[in-house]
């Protein structure tokens, strides 16, 4: 019949948009945002050929940053030179540890820890979880800080 095989996939389409609508709550894009847990930097002061351990447990909620996740460290000295610019291992919610020792060239004085997930726009307004694919493309990070914390290098 004439008109069967419209009525047929306009009931299919009001069936699968009616049951994509309902209870679908749980799914990963109805989450709410889910930022990087927040990392710590033991002990605060430290010296030359001391040891510095900047973690972080898992997030309280799901960001879902994958098997092969891993977290970009870095120290910068009060000029604002890089010491340390490495990643480490996290797990897929957001777990990591990473130690260095104070290099002995780094001045005495304030610096900086930042910590957050490596190739990922961790800080989108939207808490989609925006890892790059390898495209080569490069990220912008949306309206947020970068997380600092103080280590403070003696002599």
């Amino acid at each position: 019949m004439p008109g069967t095989s419209i009525r047929l996939a306009f009931g299919v389409g009001i069936v699968a948009v009616g049951l994509g609508a309902g209870g679908c709550s749980s799914t990963w894009w109805n989450e709410p945002p889910c930022m990087p847990p927040a990392f710590s930097v033991s002990p605060g002061t430290a010296g030359p050929g001391e040891t510095v351990v900047v973690s972080a447990d898992n997030a309280t909620c799901n960001p879902r940053y994958g098997a092969d996740a891993l977290a970009q460290i870095t120290v910068t000295d009060q000029s604002g030179r890089l010491i340390i610019d490495t990643t480490t291992d996290m797990s897929d919610a957001g777990r990591f540890s990473y130690s260095f020792e104070v290099p002995a060239q780094v001045p005495p004085g304030p610096a900086q820890v930042t910590a957050m997930p490596y190739d990922i726009d961790w800080c989108d307004d939207t808490g989609t979880n925006n890892r790059v694919v390898g495209n080569g493309k490069t990220i912008e990070r949306v309206s947020c800080a970068e997380p600092v914390k103080p280590l403070i290098i003696t002599d």
